[in-house]
């Protein structure tokens, strides 16, 4: 049994389309949604990129009861922890048991805008770990005084918290990150259905908690122009290994592209109208251990996909 869930992708649509997408995907049956948290979008074509926690607000007012993500939060560079504390805590008073704030280590193509240069990987794991630790402690109400070995919170207290403070979770691609979700989240978040890392996860504390699977798609009428609008809309999903966190800007996501092609985009990204071929790899998710599989549907036919999902897709997935 896995839920299934809906990006709303805010490199790719303004606020406005965002809260309809959000609006209609609960009216279509989706069982939660992400919401992406970036400064810029990968691409100058996606040309978008609100900020996460106003649009966060609207889906407050704008849907009913469906659980939203962030997917992911980085609460270290961009944004100071304490910050990220009390938008997190404001977030989830809006949505009562319905938010989950989802981290990560982020990408430079985000977090260098405030100047602060763009630490190794091991460093980064540093400081999101020190980031939950003040985050948890932020939300108790206390007044908070900490020198970590990266932040400083000078008698912080957060006034406006939720009856229960959200469950944090993780995102992570390799073993040190998903220890890190076992041992300091209530959540693991990956983008491939990988049973190690999922092991490893448990392995380091994570035993009962959920898991939750990114799966890209362009729905289509004819799987070979979807695969043309996947190319054009998010070619970033084929940047290779540690490239497409060290790359500082659009264009420079935009320079590699042109050595992205289709063939590569349709490996990445489930292109065209079967829904069998979605089916199949949310049960190579939930083989390697998640429970939870969140779509992300790529270019301008968010809506098409959304009453494909409803009439389709979303009957066909044992729920």
């Amino acid at each position: 049994m896995v839920r299934i869930g809906y990006t709303l992708s805010g490199e790719e649509h303004g606020p406005g389309d965002l809260l309809l997408y959000g609006r209609i995907a609960e009216e279509s049956g989706f069982d939660f949604l992400t919401i992406s948290d970036h400064f810029h979008p990968w691409t100058s074509r996606q040309g978008q990129s609100p900020f996460v926690w106003s649009v966060l607000g609207g889906l407050a007012v704008k849907t009913e009861e469906i659980p939203v993500m962030t997917g992911v939060t980085c609460p270290t560079m961009r944004i100071h922890p304490a910050i990220v504390a009390q938008a997190a805590a404001t977030t989830a008073a809006l949505l009562p048991e319905r938010f989950i704030l989802g981290l990560g280590t982020g990408e430079n193509l985000n977090e260098h805008v405030v100047g602060s240069g763009w630490p190794l990987p091991e460093e980064r794991l540093d400081m999101l770990e020190e980031a939950i630790e003040l985050i948890r402690r932020l939300w108790t109400g206390d007044l908070v005084t900490e020198w970590t070995d990266h932040y400083t919170v000078d008698r912080a207290r957060l006034y406006t918290l939720p009856e229960n403070s959200p469950p944090i979770a993780v995102a992570a691609s390799a073993p040190a990150a998903a220890k890190l979700a076992g041992r300091a989240g209530d959540a693991l978040i990956s983008t491939a259905p990988d049973a190690e890392l999922v092991e490893t996860f448990r392995d380091a504390g994570g035993v009962g908690m959920p898991v939750y699977g990114q799966l890209t798609v362009c729905y289509g009428p004819d799987e070979a122009k979807a695969k043309g609008e996947a190319l054009e809309w998010w070619p970033n999903t084929s940047v290779p290994g540690e490239v497409g966190l060290e790359l500082a800007a659009p264009q420079h996501f935009e320079e590699v592209a042109q050595l992205i092609t289709t063939e590569h985009v349709g490996e990445k990204v489930v292109c065209g109208p079967d829904p069998g071929r979605i089916l199949e790899k949310v049960e190579a998710f939930v083989g390697a251990g998640f429970d939870h599989v969140f779509l992300h549907q790529v270019g301008p036919r968010q809506e098409e996909f959304l009453a494909f999902a409803k009439d389709e897709l979303l009957p066909a997935i044992d729920r």
